[in-house]
């Protein structure tokens, strides 16, 4: 596969990652509700992501695209290193947001995030030992989200890595739209506007969620 084979399926998994943030971030506004209010709609939340055949599917495929994503992110820059030369000097800084040039590392923090995340939420759920159901009988993965987030790390670590996010998505939706062709120079400004108000939306919303549970029960 070439370069630009490559920085296709990039773009078309980050693309679909962004799509599927929206959706998260959406359902996780439940979380701001009344205590028990916000149990019983969370919890229902869940379990209809985790047992509706269709999302069943459409969760096949995300894990399929932050995988690709990942795996094709590591080979384009290691390519791309090679292909300048490990020490070679970068003097792209007058050109470039510092964003742009880091997106190694902003994808790194992210990446660990994520692996966070999935550990502390999507494996207990689905594989650990956990029993607690609410008055509706659905898994208490509201209780599970209260009791993660009394640790201050992990709440630092969340709000840190949405950070890393919103920068990663401001340059990575603008090189998306543009990999996939539908970058025209006459919406230039309007697809880099969007995107950063996507990108400052989203993860405000994201960082504020464990901000909120943390201090409701500090």
């Amino acid at each position: 596969m070439n370069t630009l084979s490559r920085k296709i399926v990039m773009a078309a998994t980050g693309l679909f990652l962004c799509l599927f943030l929206l959706i998260h971030c959406l359902g996780n506004t439940q979380l701001f509700l009344e205590p028990e209010q916000a149990k019983l709609s969370f919890n229902a939340y869940s379990h209809f992501m985790t047992t509706n055949p269709i999302v069943k599917i459409i969760s096949y495929v995300l894990y399929l695209s932050i995988i690709g994503h990942v795996v094709y992110a590591l080979i384009i820059t290691l390519k791309n290193r090679k292909a300048g030369g490990l020490y070679k000097r970068d003097n792209r800084g007058r050109a470039s947001k510092w964003y742009s040039r880091n997106m190694g590392l902003l994808g790194t923090i992210v990446l660990v995030f994520l692996v966070t995340h999935f550990a502390n939420f999507w494996y207990i759920y689905r594989f650990g030992e956990f029993t607690a159901v609410d008055a509706n009988g659905n898994k208490d993965l509201f209780l599970l989200v209260q009791e993660t987030f009394t640790n201050l790390w992990i709440v630092i670590l969340y709000v840190v890595a949405m950070i890393a996010l919103c920068y990663h998505l401001i340059h990575g939706i603008n090189s998306g739209v543009r990999s996939l062709g539908l970058f025209h120079p006459k919406f230039v400004r309007w697809i880099n506007v969007i995107g950063i108000i996507y990108s400052v939306v989203l993860c405000v919303g994201f960082a504020l969620m464990p901000l909120y549970m943390y201090f409701t029960q500090n």
